[in-house]
């Protein structure tokens, strides 16, 4: 059988997964921007979910998170296989990412890499912190 190259149905970013006993997974606190109080940034725990769906053979997913030059990596996985047997097959992969280094505020980018061909590539935004807007004196 020949391979068919799935399409992927989503990629998002969220800060947790849980799955329901009935197979159903839940994603916690989707965004696409984190804030910081102080520069380099250790950020603790994220994660990326991917939603494969219309293929046909055996893959390999990676993705990768890149600096705001858009060349220089924050972080690379590991190629993730994966069996799809049937067009109607769906494949959900989630990868946990800990202790990522942000050096600098500025647009970074995660690109999904299936067959090492990029899929999608999208932005997160890594910004400072909102300063707290001081509240006028009272009239004294």
């Amino acid at each position: 059988m020949v391979p068919i190259l799935p399409d992927l149905q989503a990629a998002l970013l969220c800060d947790d997964v849980r799955q329901e006993n009935n197979g159903k997974f839940i994603l916690i606190g989707l965004f696409d921007t984190i804030f910081a109080p102080q520069w380099p940034l250790r950020y603790p725990r994220l994660f990326v979910v991917t939603r494969w769906c219309s293929g046909s053979g055996q893959f390999t997913q990676r993705t990768r998170f890149l600096r705001p030059d858009q060349k220089t990596p924050v972080v690379e996985t590991r190629p993730i296989p994966f069996q799809m047997n049937e067009p109607e097959t769906l494949v959900t992969n989630i990868e946990a990412f800990f202790n990522l280094d942000f050096l600098s505020a500025g647009t970074h980018w995660i690109e999904i890499l299936i067959e090492n061909q990029m899929k999608i590539r999208f932005p997160l935004r890594v910004a400072a912190m909102p300063q707290q807007a001081t509240p006028p004196a009272a009239p004294g």
